[in-house]
């Protein structure tokens, strides 16, 4: 067992008495906290500007999700490490953690004792993910995530509404676009995914994935 006590560390978490529990504990523990964040930007700020150790983030926050903090941070070179803390536990999840090399990944529903598990091998530079979650099987959801990969950042926000199951006018409307602009990229898409040219194909297979589209 490693000490922790000079592990600095950013916690962020968009329900404050989760946020407030994983503070505590982390402190109780021994782990300089130095800062903790209420949605994904101010996470990202705090990163920026502290450069922790180590970031135990929650995926689903507003403004960017926990995956969207690591990849920026990724881009911008910061050392920092990632943990997520989520009660997603499906494979989808779990595989674009993996695409992200996220050093740790737990659930919600561990207990303390696994935390600092996690945080221990981190901290010495290697991979923990849930015990709960180590036999998923991962195979068909890496091959869907490098699919995703090949779209343009307008497909993947028109996919995201498609999964959401809004309709081609509803998305024209909601981003302003023509309806004929949102059909060219739906059939992008369809051509990039290498999906059948059904008319519905992509709303089914969107929905279907809407766990990994989300999480983008």
């Amino acid at each position: 067992m490693i000490d922790l006590t000079n592990l600095s560390a950013v916690v962020a978490d968009d329900h404050p008495l989760l946020l407030q529990g994983l503070k505590a504990t982390l402190i109780n523990g021994g782990v300089n906290v130095v800062g903790a964040a209420s949605d994904g930007s101010e996470a990202l700020k705090l990163i920026e500007d502290h450069r922790p150790e180590v970031a135990v983030l929650d995926i689903e926050m507003p403004y960017l999700t926990g995956f969207a903090v690591a990849d920026e941070c990724r881009k911008k070179g910061l050392p920092t490490k990632f943990v997520i803390l989520s009660y997603h536990k499906e494979a989808e999840f779990i595989a674009q953690a993996k695409s992200l090399h996220i050093a740790g990944y737990l659930l919600k529903e561990d207990t303390n004792s696994e935390i600092f598990k996690c945080l221990e091998k981190v901290a010495l530079g290697e991979f923990y993910y849930s015990p709960s979650i180590l036999n998923k099987d991962l195979s068909m959801v890496s091959e869907n995530l490098k699919r995703l990969e090949l779209l343009s950042p307008s497909e993947r926000k028109i996919l995201k509404l498609i999964a959401s199951q809004l309709s081609s006018q509803a998305i024209a409307d909601k981003l302003h676009v023509s309806e004929r602009t949102v059909e060219k990229h739906r059939s992008n898409i369809i051509g990039k995914l290498a999906l059948s040219g059904h008319a519905h194909s992509l709303s089914i297979w969107a929905i279907e994935q809407k766990a990994v589209i989300i999480s983008l």
